[in-house]
């Protein structure tokens, strides 16, 4: 058994910042990268706000999530040249989808085409 990438174990309020630091660079809001997150995942903005608080990680955050939204299936493409639809292990593909979505809100894509509207 392999050991786990260390992005399991690292916070999910630890890169938040970077999530919102990138939307805000290209002009998109806080409030967009929360509206991602919450339809990824399933969290309320005020679950989301408190799970942040706890120093959840990306693991247990995914884990726990209310809902993951079944039309994450449609995301594909490529993040940090690896194409998410190609993932094997979930969780980390969970993490990619995320990164993913970011990445469309930063270049510009409308937030419809982004929730896969």
């Amino acid at each position: 058994m392999s050991a786990k990438h260390r992005i399991f174990t690292t916070p999910v309020s630890n890169v938040y910042p970077f999530y919102i630091a990138k939307a805000e660079k290209k002009g998109r809001t806080k409030a967009e990268v929360d509206q991602i997150l919450c339809w990824l995942t399933g969290y309320t903005p005020k679950q989301l706000e408190k799970t942040l608080k706890q120093q959840t990680d990306f693991e247990t955050f995914f884990a726990q999530a209310p809902k993951l939204n079944p039309q994450r299936k449609l995301i594909t493409g490529v993040v940090c040249g690896i194409r998410v639809e190609d993932i094997e292990d979930p969780t980390m593909q969970e993490i990619r989808y995320l990164d993913k979505l970011v990445d469309e809100l930063a270049n510009g894509k409308a937030m419809a085409k982004i929730l896969r509207g």
